[in-house]
């Protein structure tokens, strides 16, 4: 008979290894990435160019672009792109993130070679139309506005702020006025320089045959543009304040962001980290948890988390509190930081994280997409092939006396930015 209070026996995850990927280096400059699994008769084709915040010479232009991408080009209007994807049961949209842009289509695998021509026409054709243009700054100022009213937006943004400088790309914040005065010429401008094939990741991945392979090549393989593309700044992150608090006046809640940076990815201690960050607040067990939330009951969620970028990573704890509550609620996670810089994780606690951490991640790899995606991360970070490998290898092997020196070289809160957004 089965004793529902015992727990079934753990396996733990011995080893992973990620599909491969075939990659080819078109005639214009662009590498395709092919990951094939015929699970599904459905594709996903994402193109993704240096077109990110890092790379946009004034506040919002890159989002601004990303977002326009689809209202019209030299042969389709909005209404005409968008019937056209509905008409094939797709789904298309444009992304755009710190350090790229990324154009993202869902489609039924016979009608890939159909959508393709839309697709060359989006990334080399866009128009950029200005009704469409100025209604869609008007949205996302509003839009801003209204984020601008929430304690943990504000919090989210002194933070960032805080921990690389004001001017830095992952810093600088929002700018309406700047926003508001930006042309469809500077629009246009922006596309042409930073939307090049030359530079480009195209990601092919799902039931993907190699006649679907050629069309692609084809298709996207052969087009570029004639202006020079977006070469890459440098930027020195440069920390302001440690200790910031942005007043909100008559709320009852106070939003805390406290961390700092972070290493690269590439770094030899990054698995390790990993771990020492779940322990910490990365998942519902976790200390912050147990402590903020369960014990203390000033939240109803707390997270520590690692945010990794191309040029630089951070490290962030944030919750949500009682206005009354933030100076207990920071007491208590300079509690927690300093309780894992002196005492030694148990060896169950450590167990638990190891299992929730390593079946987690056998878990993002149940769809061709989501290997896809850890594929990109390879990629776009310049790691190396057996990363995925060496992350199971070293979460199951590191131990608590490890993890206990690591704690006391990038866990001490005199080390942390501190910003709280409430009355």
């Amino acid at each position: 008979m089965l004793d529902r209070k015992v727990a079934p026996p753990v396996q733990p995850l011995a080893s992973v290894t990620l599909p491969a990927a075939d990659v080819f280096m078109l005639p214009n400059g662009a590498r395709l990435h092919v990951m094939r699994n015929s699970a599904q008769p459905v594709v996903r084709l994402q193109v993704v160019f240096r077109a990110g915040k890092w790379y946009e010479p004034s506040s919002g232009l890159s989002l601004l672009t990303a977002r326009m991408l689809l209202e019209g080009t030299r042969s389709r209007t909005a209404r005409q792109i968008a019937d056209e994807v509905a008409f094939y049961g797709a789904s298309i949209e444009c992304e755009q993130g710190f350090d790229r842009a990324t154009l993202t289509l869902y489609c039924l695998t016979r009608h890939l070679s159909n959508l393709l021509p839309l697709i060359q026409d989006v990334l080399t054709e866009a128009t950029f139309p200005i009704t469409e243009l100025e209604s869609l700054k008007t949205r996302t100022i509003q839009n801003i506005k209204i984020e601008r009213q929430k304690n943990s937006y504000l919090a989210a943004e002194l933070f960032s702020r805080n921990l690389y400088g004001s001017s830095h790309p992952y810093g600088n914040v929002f700018d309406e006025s700047v926003f508001a005065s930006t042309t469809q010429e500077t629009v246009q401008a922006y596309y042409e320089a930073a939307y090049q094939f030359s530079q480009a990741e195209i990601f092919l991945c799902g039931d993907v045959s190699q006649t679907d392979e050629n069309t692609v090549a084809d298709s996207l393989g052969r087009v570029n543009k004639p202006t020079a593309p977006i070469s890459v700044a440098k930027y020195t992150p440069q920390s302001a304040s440690p200790q910031d608090y942005k007043k909100v006046a008559d709320s009852l809640q106070a939003s805390l962001r406290i961390g700092r940076l972070w290493p690269a990815l590439t770094h030899p201690d990054i698995h390790k980290l990993q771990v020492l960050v779940k322990v910490l607040g990365g998942y519902f067990g976790s200390r912050l948890m147990r402590n903020i939330r369960e014990d203390k009951g000033f939240t109803y969620g707390i997270y520590a988390s690692v945010g990794p970028r191309e040029y630089a990573c951070s490290f962030a704890i944030g919750t949500d509190v009682n206005a009354e509550s933030a100076k207990a609620a920071i007491h208590e996670i300079h509690h927690e930081l300093r309780l894992l810089q002196t005492t030694p994780i148990s060896i169950e606690e450590l167990q638990t994280v190891k299992n929730y951490m390593t079946g987690k991640f056998a878990n993002e790899l149940s769809t061709v997409f989501e290997q896809c995606d850890k594929y990109k991360a390879i990629i776009f970070f310049d790691l190396p092939s057996n990363y995925y490998t060496h992350f199971i290898e070293e979460v199951n092997s590191v131990d608590s006396k490890q993890l206990l020196a690591l704690a006391q070289q990038y866990l001490s809160p005199e080390d942390m930015i501190e910003v709280v957004a409430g009355p």
